[in-house]
């Protein structure tokens, strides 16, 4: 790999090169986490809908949102049929430029646990679990977590059984005074989800360190490890 070909590997944006009928013919490693969020599918269509007449470069200013992901605009590019490539621009997160969080050495199976016993209490709802026990104990605001916790299955109490997942997301960080922490997931699951309790969830969650992915049947809670 020429030094070129890193700078596109490395590059902060993702992009992906197709084939006619859609297939990935090449990406970089940034656009390899994108499509755990997004269907190949429908960023090959975005490409082939915001593509110039012509053989050539269209630059195009839009709003996009996939899982974590926050795009301002993109590029489409091509000069046969046979490739097309698209390049999507991240919008910075307002997270970057916050203090790195305070709180306490905490155990978040036992936080997520204690949730689970409370919210079950007087309730039908069967709660599964499917945790990574090798997430380590990491420094969170113990209060603030339980209310965002709570708050998120209080959206899911119009179902018979809810899963609850904890997992590392492998690859993405996020910075706090110019230092990279990794990321974990609490990611709950069921099929019905209540959009009213998602706004109560948004404005808790607004001003904490924590950020969230909403998808029609789950919430993942997305939290940075900081263990010291």
């Amino acid at each position: 790999m020429n030094f070129e070909q890193q700078w596109l590997e490395y590059d902060y944006n993702p992009f992906i090169l197709f084939s006619s009928n859609g297939k990935v013919l090449s990406l970089n490693a940034e656009a390899q986490f994108l499509l755990g969020n997004v269907n190949q599918k429908e960023l090959y269509e975005l490409a082939v809908t915001n593509s110039n007449i012509t053989f050539g470069f269209k630059t195009t200013f839009l709003d996009l949102k996939y899982g974590r992901y926050k795009f301002f605009g993109l590029t489409v590019g091509y000069d046969n049929d046979d490739e097309i490539g698209i390049k999507l621009y991240q919008a910075p997160s307002f997270k970057l430029d916050k203090p790195k969080p305070d709180g306490e050495l905490t155990n978040i199976f036992t936080i997520v646990d204690l949730c689970i016993s409370s919210n079950s209490i007087n309730s039908k709802i069967i709660y599964k679990k499917d945790f990574d026990p090798t997430i380590p104990d990491i420094i969170i605001n113990v209060n603030l977590a339980i209310k965002i916790i709570n708050k998120a299955y209080s959206c899911f109490n119009n179902n018979n059984e809810i899963l609850t997942k904890i997992f590392y997301r492998i690859g993405e960080y996020i910075l706090f005074e110019e230092k990279k922490y990794g990321i974990f997931s609490i990611k709950i699951e069921a099929k019905n989800i209540d959009s009213k309790k998602i706004n109560e969830l948004e404005t808790l969650i607004f001003n904490s360190n924590f950020y969230i992915d909403i998808q029609k049947d789950s919430i993942s809670i997305n939290i940075p490890m900081i263990k010291s």
